[in-house]
């Protein structure tokens, strides 16, 4: 890790990036980035250990799957609701299901 030379000294952002964190040595440029390292391995220990990782990303994907599977804008959240209630793993079946249990289908 080094700030001399390349897109430290060329680049806006990174300049910027270097100028907002108060990094004066490679040192302190490699300590930066060891933290940001850890904060982000402590976020996936977290996910693994709740829902886990696949279940919390599907999760986030539930308005625009409920949007893929034909939900109305108006149905949307009745449909996320339903699929985070069931308590199933989050698919596109489960979606479709959640759908059409709105609709009185």
């Amino acid at each position: 890790v080094g700030l001399v030379g390349g897109a430290v000294r060329v680049h806006p952002g990174a300049k910027a990036n270097v100028a907002l964190l108060g990094i004066k040595t490679a040192d302190d440029l490699a300590k930066c980035i060891a933290a940001a390292g850890l904060a982000q391995n402590l976020g996936a220990l977290r996910a693994l250990a709740t829902v886990g990782i696949q279940s919390g990303h599907m999760k986030l994907h539930l308005r625009q799957m409920a949007t893929s599977a034909g939900a109305k804008p108006e149905e949307v959240e009745a449909v996320v609701t339903l699929a985070k209630k069931s308590g199933k793993r989050i698919t596109v079946t489960l979606v479709e299901d959640a759908l059409r249990q709105v609709r009185g289908e």
